[in-house]
Parts: C-alpha cells; structure tokens; sequence
C-alpha cells in the first residue's frame, strides 16, 4: 500500500465525495486504493466472496468521465462499495453464501444496488454473510468464516459479517447488509462499525434474497452515521417491484444531524439492558452518561416488557423459521445434503410451525409494537446495548453470563436486536468503544416508524462526542 493509498483509505463517504466533487481525487485513484487495500487483507479477512476488480475499474473511468464533464450525480459518485452476497447483480455471480446457488448469475440487478448505481457508486465485490442469512456467526460451511479484523480468531458477527468486516479493514468504502434478526447491527456491534436498519418498507428488498419477508429489512453499513445518512437517501423510497415498499417521502436524512441532543428524552430500556458482559455495561454506561451529562439529553429508565418475554421471542423465532422454509421449501426436498447443518436444522424446524402458531406469532408481533410505540410516547428514541456479549471466538456455540446462566451464543447477541425486526421500527449500531480485549462495544438506538433522522441525530451527536475508534490492527 502506497503513502496516497493510506490517505485515500483514511477519508470517509462524505470527505471521499467532496474531493472527488472538487476533482482533488480521482475516482480511478480511490477505486485503486480499495482494490490494493482487499488484496492485501482478503487472504486474512475473507471478506469477499467475489472481487469484481475489472468492472470497478470501467466504473471508475466512466464516473471521472462524467464528473470531468459537470455530470456529478450526488455524494456516491465515484464511491467503491460492496454488496452483501444476497443483493443480485445482473451477470455478476449471487451465492447467498450458499452451495446451492454457487453458479447463479442474475439477469437483473436488486433495487437497492439500481439506485446505488444511478447514483455513480463503483462496485468493488460481493460480499460473504452466514449462509442464506440464516445466522449470526458468518462462520460459512461453504466459502470459509468470516474473521473479525480486531481478533481474527473471532466472529465478525452476522449475517452480514463480510459487509462489517469490510468497512472496518477499510476494504470498502461503504457496503450494504441486510437484517431479518440482527444481522446489520449484530456485525456492526462485533466489528466497529455503523450499522442502521432502517424501518420495515424504507427500503426495497427486490431482488435480495429473502430469508422471511415480513421481517427483513435492507440497509447501510458505513464506517460513519452521517454516512450511514448518506446511503439511506440514496437506496429509500417506493419501488412497485416490491409490495411491501412504502411510499413515504425521503427526506434528506443530512439535514438535522447536527442538532444535538439538548431537550431531547432518550428511553433506557430496562428489559434490554440486564445480564450484560461487564465491559459492555461499562461502556453503555459511559454512553449514556455522555449523552445525558454530556450533550444535554434527559436519559430515563422505561419497562416494555413484552420485548423481552418469552413468549414474544418465541413469535418471532416462528415467524423467520416458517417463512425461511417457505422460500426453500423444494430445496430442501432435493438438496438437504447442499445446506450448512445449522440452516438445515433451522429450515426443518419450519415444519412444526403450525398454521394457527403462525397467525398467533403475528400477532404478537402487534403487541410487541403497540408497547415500543406507547414508550415512545414519553420519549424521542429508545436506547439498549447492541448486543450484550463482545465477539465470540469461531465455533464457540455457547457463552456464560454474568448471572450464571449458559445460553447459546445466537441468543445472546440477537436478544436486543431481533424485537426491532419483529415491530419494524428504525434502529442504528453505534460503537461505543473497546473492551479491554480490544473487541468493539456497541449502543443501539430505537425510533418511531420512518422516524430514522431522529435516531441518526442521536447516533450522530454521540459519535462526534466519542471520538475515533481505534482502527483494527489487520
């Protein structure tokens, strides 16, 4: 890596883009520092599935080409970024992380890199993810685990662990991850990075592969939140190809991230913030002491209990198994030996889902939201740990709590997240800082539905007041 490269590599979406605009950099030049970047961390990373080196290439020529011209299309024009391996490329191959779709080569583009693309984004590669999503570890069967940068003995979380991954080694300059349980925030928490999930419908799941369609969700994984901001104007709005897209306007979620946090009321949840590993209690702490103290936010306790019951977190866990299986169910039948043992054993657990137990988890899935809904009432976001275990080493299933209880690893980093699936609502991963491990610890913060530049607001004014975090020594 050269010294131009390391100052490339340095910038983020939003000074990248200024450069560009101004023509102080050169999308081919920044397009070279990334691929040389994946090079050399690929062999360590595993990262990327695919590396589509000679069309970033072609990009880059056509984008200088265009920004030469007084052609500029916006903050993404001239930017690397990868996708996660679900989002289909026309004639670039589409895994989905899995033996089973190995060879497939799309004849059409998913909605969300179409808009990407229109905005001049370049295309580095297509990223590695738990096999069809359907996990948090991204420890693949078939293509190898993804590694975590701070600890390559370690999981980068998942599904989107490569989207992560990347943005944190700086092998990316922004990706895109989806999130049926966590799979955005729980990488974004275990890797140090920005991850923001936006509200159900914000964004177009057309030609993503589905894990189960009433909760998945797509959305930015970016090293900053307002670059995170950036990224979601670009890839929200109302796409007729998906019928589960929203029509609400796109505001520009830039415009009020510099407000601060002063008269604004933040929700502590308690039911989400027990049982914590204590690094990651002491840097919630801290966190929310800066937000409180600090920049000026009045930071208050509130119970939602019914995110936390059991009973709600069996309705969800019914819900992705019964919809997973719908989407594989002839795969199954054919190919059982093609899936990864803990995606085959989540797909046949599908079938105990009864027609009634499903309709019931739905409607849980009402009351769950009707709770959220009502704390926000008294509130402007909803505050909880990411996760409340640091990352996990590879393989590891099962973890101990402080309190004694031995649960698995799953259930442990998706606790806090996946309830934010089941009532759609709008929630970011911010790092807070590191263990003294060296692992990253991460806040979430909840909004109302479609209410995203307020939880960016949030994110936004502690992130500035956090400082850096330490880069990753990969």
């Amino acid at each position: 890596m050269t010294a131009a490269h390391q100052e490339i590599l340095s910038l983020d979406v939003s000074a990248l883009s200024r450069l560009i605009r101004e023509r102080k950099l050169s999308p081919i030049e920044v397009t070279d520092a990334y691929l040389a970047r994946i090079e050399l961390t690929e062999p360590k990373l595993n990262a990327y599935l695919t590396v589509t080196a000679d069309l970033a290439r072609q990009m880059a020529r056509e984008a200088e080409a265009e920004i030469v011209a007084d052609r500029w299309r916006g903050p993404f024009h001239g930017i690397p970024v990868a996708l996660k391996d679900l989002c289909c490329t026309r004639a670039v191959r589409t895994t989905a992380g899995s033996r089973i779709l190995a060879d497939y080569i799309p004849d059409h583009d998913a909605t969300v890199w179409t808009r990407l693309r229109e905005a001049g984004a370049i295309l580095l590669g297509k990223l590695n993810l738990h096999e069809f999503a359907a996990g948090a570890s991204s420890n693949n069967p078939h293509w190898g685990p993804v590694r975590n940068p701070y600890d390559l003995e370690r999981i980068p979380g998942g599904s989107s662990g490569g989207s992560a991954a990347a943005i944190a080694t700086r092998s990316a300059a922004a990706t895109i991850g989806t999130d049926t349980g966590g799979s955005i925030r729980i990488p974004a928490a275990l890797a140090g990075c920005v991850g923001l999930k936006p509200t159900y419908g914000r964004v177009s799941r057309y030609g993503v592969i589905p894990l189960a369609f009433s909760v998945d969700h797509v959305g930015p994984m970016t090293r900053t939140v307002r670059d995170a901001a950036l990224m979601l104007k670009v890839i929200a709005g109302h796409d007729r190809n998906d019928s589960t897209s929203n029509a609400a306007p796109v505001p520009d979620f830039t415009r009020g991230l510099n407000e601060g946090l002063r008269g604004l009321r933040i929700g502590v949840i308690y039911e989400l913030s027990r049982d914590l590993e204590p690094a990651v209690e002491a840097s919630f702490k801290a966190a929310l002491d800066l937000m409180g103290e600090g920049l000026g936010a009045t930071v208050e306790e509130v119970s939602i209990p019914y995110l936390a019951m059991s009973a709600a977190m069996t309705a969800r866990t019914m819900v992705v198994r019964a919809e997973a299986l719908e989407y594989h169910e002839r795969w199954l039948r054919e190919h059982p030996g093609d899936y990864g043992d803990d995606v085959r054993r989540l797909l046949e657990q599908g079938m105990a889902v009864t027609a009634s137990n499903y309709v019931r988890a739905q409607r849980t899935r009402v009351l769950m939201l009707t709770q959220s809904e009502s704390a926000l009432e008294d509130f402007n976001v909803l505050a909880c740990p990411t996760c409340s275990i640091t990352a996990p080493k590879i393989g590891e299933e099962r973890i101990q709590l402080p309190n004694g209880q031995l649960i698995n690893v799953l259930a442990a980093l998706s606790s806090f997240t996946a309830p934010f699936n089941a009532t759609g609502q709008p929630a970011i991963a911010v790092p807070t800082g590191l263990s003294p491990r060296g692992l990253p610890i991460s806040i979430q913060i909840v909004g109302r539905a479609f209410d995203e530049a307020t939880v960016l607001r949030v994110a936004h004014a502690y992130e500035e007041a956090r400082g850096p975090l330490p880069p990753p020594s990969i």
